[in-house]
């Protein structure tokens, strides 16, 4: 079998754009049938783009990439690919944005240190962005929900009746489905405003 190229690209979310990775895949050769997308976080490898290109890889072939993050964004779980890659599958990385991670040059003891080293410490920078991230947005949301901003569906405003179908509830003349359904609402949401109410 001969050896092939292949290219992976991923994008977080539905409307960013894959335009340079493209463009980067085109220019470092990959055929256009050999370039596998993942339209969803680096957060892990359960993707279904990156898991079909996994299964393709044979030795001697070559994956390339734009950048180490595209890959994902996990520290430990970017290593182990790494690993699963180059050293299982026998397979060579291209990573187009940092030229020293290019497992097909520098296949000596130094230039395998060298790679691992840079691997190591961008794969690090990448988690750090991840969990920086992850941060802002909880301090965004606590100083959000301090300003008295309400997150999630709005609250449903009880209907008209709603006193006196409780009260009905309550002295045991109907139950909370019979309740539930004389306002046009689920049993569940009754029962939270009825409990509220205690």
């Amino acid at each position: 079998m001969s050896i092939q190229i292949y290219g992976y690209i991923r994008v977080s979310s539905r409307d960013q754009s894959e335009d340079r990775q493209r463009i980067a895949m085109h220019e470092a050769g990959v055929p256009p049938e050999h370039v596998y997308r993942d339209k969803q976080s680096g957060k892990d490898f359960k993707r279904p783009g990156y898991r079909r290109m996994i299964r393709k890889l044979q030795p001697g072939d070559t994956l390339i990439i734009k950048s180490i993050d595209r890959l994902g964004r996990n520290y430990e779980e970017i290593l182990e690919q790494w690993r699963v890659i180059t050293k299982e599958k026998c397979a060579d990385i291209v990573v187009l944005d940092m030229p020293l991670l290019d497992t097909r040059r520098g296949r000596d003891l130094m230039g395998t240190l060298i790679a691992d080293i840079v691997l190591q410490l961008l794969s690090y920078v990448a988690q750090t962005e991840r969990d920086f991230i992850r941060q802002r947005q909880a301090e965004g949301i606590a100083a959000a929900k301090a300003r008295g901003v309400r997150f999630g569906r709005p609250a449903k405003v009880r209907p008209k009746g709603f006193d006196g179908i409780r009260l009905r509830w309550l002295c045991g003349e109907i139950n909370s489905r019979a309740a539930a359904e004389a306002l046009g609402v689920s049993q569940k949401t009754f029962l939270k405003w009825a409990s509220e109410l205690v």
